[in-house]
């Protein structure tokens, strides 16, 4: 797993490449609270490279997604892979989470 994290006019753009499981979520939870910590309360997730999720990872949402909630932030996920989108869609995520097709379309306030 690779993560990257840029920073735009209005959101923090965390990217993610490769799989999320037992053995790094907790690198991945570490990296996006460090920018709530920061004071980031929008953040984007670029999950165009993100290849494969387990539930160690889908926490690691859910933990992003309560934190931001209580700082009346944003979290929003953009760009995932069909096969992770598939995953969303199954486990109700896909209705907990904003999902984007893209990044750009991530960033479009509302």
């Amino acid at each position: 797993m690779n993560v990257q994290v840029s920073i735009s006019a209005n959101y923090a753009i965390v990217s993610v490449d490769g799989r999320v499981d037992t053995t790094n979520a907790s690198e991945l939870e570490k990296t996006i609270l460090g920018v709530i910590e920061g004071g980031g309360t929008k953040i984007i997730l670029d999950c165009s490279g993100l290849n494969y999720i387990s539930s160690s990872g889908l926490r690691v949402f859910l933990v992003i997604q309560k934190k931001l909630m209580v700082l009346k932030g944003q979290f929003r996920l953009c760009s995932l892979q069909p096969g992770i989108k598939e995953i969303f869609d199954i486990s109700g995520f896909s209705t907990i989470f904003s999902l984007f097709a893209d990044k750009e379309a991530a960033m479009i306030e509302k």
